[in-house]
């Protein structure tokens, strides 16, 4: 994924977050397997909007204040290489696509946060050991960029700017299913290949790819240049490996464990990718109705 040349960011879209001590979450045992399983509880269960830190650490994280700022302007250049950049980049798209696409709701604008270590939500306090997720309470998208090496490092993806942006659509995505009244509609505590919680993410997903669809013909109002360089079928190959990274079948067949679909809660690889695929060639979101699907 590139960013048009001609582009250029203004800041304060996305806040960040550094230094929040106390006690946090632990990813308990060593080695890879530990890793994973500790990454299936937090990184899936998390997207749905639940207090992702009662999964791992029930008492919280404890003690002290976040120093608070915001990412600055960016120019193109820093947007194609410098990931804070590119998070307050996609950020822009995002908000600029989804309020060009959504029909019969206002979209908004989700709270974006970078935070490094741990800190406090609507839903409670996190680390970054939660990965990416959002938080239907404040409205809030958090994450700790460093996820991003996690997911090529222990999770197995390609990694690249694309399947990074891939993640921050897909929590982009939880909010437009707070702002049109899903999270408030499902069952999200449910497991299972034909849950609710499954056919939550699938969604978010697709909603993921509708953004990727839309971002290369989508002008940023401010320079009057498309957000995004056309996608090429290399760049959509990582999107596509990050989506499979995070499927559940993958991870918990990576874990040591056997699959089993009864505990799924976010789909397996082949679903993530090809509901990824349904938003990204119809460019709309009247295409994800995951919850009237009879083929997940």
């Amino acid at each position: 994924m590139t960013f048009q040349e001609g582009g250029s960011f203004e800041g304060g879209r996305v806040g960040t977050r550094r230094g929040v001590g106390g006690k946090g979450m632990a990813i308990g045992g060593g080695g890879i397997g530990a890793v994973l399983v500790t990454l299936l509880v937090l990184f899936l269960a998390n997207q749905t909007g639940t207090d992702p830190t009662q999964l791992l650490n029930p008492g919280g994280v404890g003690g002290g204040a976040a120093q608070e700022d915001v990412v600055g302007d960016c120019t193109v250049e820093q947007a194609n290489t410098d990931r804070q950049c590119r998070l307050s980049a996609t950020i822009q798209s995002l908000d600029a696509v989804w309020a060009g696409t959504l029909t019969g709701a206002d979209a908004g604008q989700p709270a974006v946060w970078s935070f490094e270590g741990s800190t406090s939500t609507g839903c409670g306090n996190a680390t970054s050991a939660v990965g990416p997720f959002y938080c239907p309470t404040d409205q809030s998208i958090y994450l700790d960029l460093g996820f991003f090496d996690q997911l090529t490092s222990q999770l197995g993806a390609t990694g690249g700017p694309l399947a990074e942006e891939y993640v921050v659509a897909h929590e982009y995505g939880h909010h437009i299913q707070q702002v049109t009244g899903v999270m408030d509609r499902a069952d999200r505590g449910g497991t299972g290949a034909e849950s609710d919680s499954v056919r939550v993410e699938l969604q978010a997903d697709c909603y993921a790819g509708v953004w990727a669809g839309n971002a290369a013909t989508t002008v940023d109002p401010d320079t009057g240049v498309t957000f995004l360089e056309p996608i090429t079928q290399d760049e959509l190959a990582t999107a596509l490996d990050a989506a499979s990274a995070v499927g559940d079948d993958r991870i918990q067949a990576g874990s040591g464990g056997g699959v089993n679909p009864e505990t799924w809660t976010h789909g397996s690889s082949e679903q993530r990718q090809r509901w990824f695929m349904v938003g990204y060639d119809a460019k709309k979101a009247a295409a994800c109705d995951t919850f009237g699907s009879n083929d997940l």
